[in-house]
Order: C-alpha cells, then structure tokens, then sequence
C-alpha cells in the first residue's frame, strides 16, 4: 500500500490550517460581519457604477473603456510587486508554528494564494476595475463582465505568486539579494526613464488586453467564453508552475532573516531625554524588520511608478496618499504593540510614562505614512506638471486628513484588539486572516471616500479643502486622544502588554 501524500491530503492540511487561522478571531458574529463588509462594499461598487453608466457621456464612455485595460495591467504591477517585497505571499502557518506542525511546501503556496488578497492595494484594484466594467456594460451584462473580472483578479494573483516564489528563490542563493537589488534599481531606472522621456501609456492605442474590454462588452459570446476558459486554464497552469519555486525556495534557509536575528548593533550615544530614547526604539523596531521595510519601500515605489508611467494628473494623483497609508498601517498599524513581543514585559518597566509611550509610537507611524505617501506623491507629480493652488492645497489636506484617519484608526484597534504576531518572517501579518479583511475593507473604504472628496473639492477655491480638512482633523486628534487615555489605564494596558509579549 502506498504511503505516498496525495492532493486530497494537501487539501485537507490546507482547510485545517485555514480553520485554525480563522479560529484567532474571538468572536463568530464578529467574524461573519468582517467577511460581511467586504461583500457590501464589492456590492455598492458595482451599484454605483451601474447608475454612473446609465445614459453615460459618450466621450467619458469612449475614455473608460480605453481605461479598462490600464487597470488591468496595473492590478498585474501591484500583485507582482507585493508579492515580491513580502517573500512570495503571505504566511498560512507561522515560521515558529510550522517547525512543529510542518506543512508540505504546496500547501503553503496554495494558502498563500489565498491570503493574498488581504491588503488595500489588492482591494482597492478589485474594486475599481468592477465599478469600471459595470459602468462600461448595461446592468443586464454586469454578471457576465464581473465573471471576466474575477477570472482575470485569479489569473494576476497566480502570476503575483509565481513570481514572489521566484524572487524568494533567488532571494536565498548566495548572491540572490545582490542580484534582486540589481533589477529592483534597473526596473526603477527603466520605468522613470520611459515614463520622464517617453509618452506613457497611450490610452488611443488598443493593446494586447483589449481583448478584455471585447469580452466584457459581449457577454456570453465567442471572444467572452475564450476569455473566461483562457484565464481560468491560465490561473490553474500558474498554480502549478509556483509549486517550482517555492519547493526550491522551502530547501533553503531565508538568508535576509537569517541575517537580522544574527546582526550586531554598536550602542549609540545616549539619546536627550525619554522622548527621543523610546522614539529610536520604536523608529528601529519597524525598520529593522524585514517585511516592514520591504512593504514600506514597496508601497512607496509602486503607486508612484505607476501613476508617473500613466501620465495621470492631479485628480488621480490626490488619491495616493490614502492608499499609501491605508496599505501601511496594515503591515504593523493595525496591530501596533505586536512590535515589542516579549520586550514588551521590559518596556513596562522603563520610568516613563505610559502616556509617553503612547504618543511616540503614534509619532512613528505618523511619520512612516508620511514619508511612504510622500514618495508615491513626488514620483507620480514628475508627469502631472504643476499644480494649480486648489489642486496643492487639496493634496496636503488628503495627505495629512488620510494620515491622521488611518493612525488614530490603528491605535484604537492596537488596544482594543491586540495579537500576539512574530514579525520576523518576511510573509507575516499583525493580525489573522479574518481580521485583515475587516481591517482592509474599512481602512480601504474611508481612506477613497475622502480622498475622493478632496479630489472634487481640488477644482473648487482653495478655502473649501482647509474648510473641509479642519474637521477631519479635530475628530482624528480627539479619538487618539481618548486612545491614549485608553493605553493610561493599567488593566487596559497589562492585557496588551500580556497578549503581544505571549
């Protein structure tokens, strides 16, 4: 009798950590509403852009569908190169768990697959390109179009995680980061070369991936049913080339890990006072870790690229600094006091006060979303031009509005619900699965509601963006404020502290 692993088995391990990942959350009413949200606001998206479409422009009609594709291929850039920054998806099993329970490389991979679309740059894309092909279709075309749309989101996130595997794979060669270093600086020179000198993505063009927009606009029809079948076949063909990579990759020890938690750090000279002590602590805590630093680079690098090579202008280019900070307060934000882990014990020891404490890991994360939405700002405005003073105006304001939203946001779940997180692989995350989605969803919806807001308020008078920003604000300021009075109290804060240092 053979005693050799069939699928079935690896189906079977897949479901059962699947189940024990979901299990962290503490709540079942709680889980069905998280994975609730998500399905409302993929919902409202197609509604809104059903009665968008209904008697539509004929010129702004001609320019989204010129547009589909674009959106196509960008969810493509952005899958690829998150897959990529977080070591080939993200963590099914942790690296301390899967040493006792070990799961077979492919169910790795397969859960990776899975828990890929937890994050705000995947959503947000999702939703887009469904709010475009309900608004280029009539609503009685909309299920065949989502079915397109959706065969495609699986085709770009297999073709994400074969090339993350890959990197990964690369990544833990002897001279694998020297070499991924070497391409990351070509690309990026490549990409702003072309996007600076060149004319950027001619929308007047039809591409390769118009044949998505042929598809969406004849449901049910030849071009329609090749599609669908071709990326279905397609996503299936990637799920099992990624089992190449990521078996060479599981052989190898992961060297950029390996490296930090061997790393040696000369003592520096004593900081000035408590504020600037506890202030390095936390600013090294973040970039001495290996997924936050790729995932801030990323997120940084990617929107940017991409708007520059778009030739966007300053209506979509308001939009970044809220998909910068919405995506990176989900790498640690949500989940803030899971960077001490069990230095956490220590922490509470220190003659500082616990509202200190408070505030300078808020400062942190207020000044890491600055600077990661300030790159993507600064390279997409190399192609917008100049901006006008209401267009200015309007992109500080969503800038300092989306930040501040996004942090007292963070800061208020640290402490409302805590987890005890390793950070130390490459592909882990600050909270289960079940409670990433929740977390994505809400931080993706009102991070676009008003950065859409102030995108409109850019073509009105400059006072209306300072007017509107002033009260988004105040309301920010005041929920940290009560969140640091939350982490004041000592039984509040003695189960975060209990809880991230487990």
């Amino acid at each position: 009798m053979s005693t050799e692993r069939s699928w079935t088995d690896e189906l079977a391990d897949l479901r059962a950590l699947l189940a024990f990942r979901l299990a962290g959350q503490r709540s079942a009413r709680r889980r069905r509403l998280r994975w609730l949200v998500p399905g409302l606001i993929t919902a409202g998206v197609l509604l809104v852009g059903i009665i968008a479409g209904v008697g539509p422009d004929p010129e702004q009609a001609d320019r989204m569908a010129r547009l589909f594709p674009v959106g196509c291929l960008t969810f493509v850039v952005l899958v690829v190169t998150s897959a990529i920054a977080s070591g080939g998806g993200r963590e099914l099993l942790p690296r301390d768990g899967a040493a006792a329970y070990p799961v077979s490389p492919f169910v790795d991979h397969l859960g990776a697959l899975l828990l890929a679309p937890l994050s705000v740059a995947w959503l947000f894309q999702a939703w887009t390109l469904l709010g475009l092909v309900a608004y280029l279709v009539t609503p009685a075309a909309v299920a065949p179009a989502v079915v397109v749309v959706l065969a495609w989101l699986c085709a770009a996130t297999a073709a994400g995680q074969v090339a993350g595997w890959s990197a990964e794979a690369v990544r833990r060669t002897r001279h694998g980061k020297a070499l991924l270093r070497g391409a990351l600086v070509l690309g990026v020179v490549a990409v702003a070369s072309l996007a600076v000198l060149g004319p950027g993505l001619d929308l007047d063009n039809p591409s390769a991936l118009g044949l998505l927009t042929d598809a969406v606009r004849h449901p049910f029809g030849a071009t329609w049913l090749a599609t669908v079948l071709g990326l279905l076949l397609l996503t299936v063909a990637l799920v099992l080339i990624g089992a190449l990579p990521v078996r060479y990759a599981s052989r190898r020890l992961p060297r950029d890990e390996a490296r930090l938690e061997t790393g040696n750090h000369p003592a520096r000279p004593h900081p000035a006072g408590d504020f600037a002590a506890l202030h390095r602590v936390d600013r090294a805590s973040v970039l001495r870790s290996l997924p936050l630093r790729r995932g801030l680079i990323t997120l940084g690098i990617s929107p940017g690229l991409i708007a520059m090579a778009a030739d966007l202008d300053w209506d979509t280019v308001i939009l970044l600094p809220g998909l910068a900070a919405s995506g990176g307060a989900l790498l640690f934000g949500v989940n803030a006091w899971c960077l001490d882990a069990r230095g956490a014990l220590w922490r509470e020891s220190l003659p500082v006060s616990a509202g200190l404490a408070f505030t300078v890991r808020a400062t942190v994360l207020v000044e890491l979303l600055l600077a990661t939405s300030a790159v993507s700002v600064l390279l997409g405005a190399v192609r917008a031009g100049v901006p006008t003073l209401s267009q200015g105006l309007a992109l500080v304001c969503i800038w300092v509005v989306a930040t501040l939203m996004v942090v007292s946001a963070s800061m208020r779940w640290s402490l409302r619900k805590p987890y005890a997180v390793d950070l130390r692989s490459a592909r882990a995350t600050p909270a289960p699965p079940g409670v990433m989605v929740g977390y994505s969803a809400r931080l993706a919806l009102a991070t676009t509601v008003v950065s859409l807001l102030f995108s409109g308020l850019a073509v009105l008078p400059w006072p209306f963006s300072i007017a509107f920003a002033v009260p988004f604000v105040l309301v920010s300021l005041l929920r940290l404020r009560r969140a640091r009075r939350g982490w004041e109290d000592p039984f509040a804060r003695s189960r975060v502290v209990v809880t991230v240092a487990a």
